[in-house]
C-alpha cells in the first residue's frame, strides 16, 4: 500500500492536492463539487501496474467504501471501518517482481 501511495503522491500529486483541498471546502457537497477532480485523480492513477493491481484484488473493498462515502456525504469519517478494510486488503498485495519505482521524470 505504502507503493501505491508513493507513486500517487509523486507523479498525481497535483491533482491529490486539488481533490482534497475541494473536499476540504466543501463538506456537505464534495461529491458533487469535487467529482470532476476524482475523476483526474483517478486518470491520473489508473496508469501504474501496482495501484492497477491493488484495484483489482480489492475492488470489492473500495466499492463498499466508495458507497459507504456516498450513503454518509454529510459525515464522511462513518466510513472509516470501510476504509481500514480496504487498507488492509492492499497491503495483503503481493508487488513482488512488479515495477514500483519507474524511472523518474527529468528534472
Amino acid at each position: 500500500m505504502q507503493a501505491a501511495m508513493n507513486i500517487t503522491a509523486k507523479y498525481c500529486h497535483k491533482e491529490m492536492e486539488e481533490y482534497g483541498e475541494c473536499v476540504a471546502l466543501n463538506p456537505s457537497t464534495w461529491q458533487q463539487e469535487c467529482h470532476h477532480l476524482k475523476m483526474k485523480v483517478g486518470q491520473c492513477t489508473s496508469s501504474h501496474p501496482v495501484i492497477q493491481k491493488i484495484r483489482q484484488e480489492c475492488s470489492k473493498e473500495f466499492v463498499a467504501f466508495e458507497k459507504c462515502l456516498r450513503e454518509n456525504p454529510d459525515r464522511p469519517t462513518s466510513c472509516s471501518a470501510r476504509v481500514a478494510c480496504f487498507v488492509n486488503c492492499a497491503e495483503t498485495v503481493d508487488i513482488s517482481g512488479m515495477d514500483v519505482n519507474p524511472d523518474p521524470q527529468p528534472s
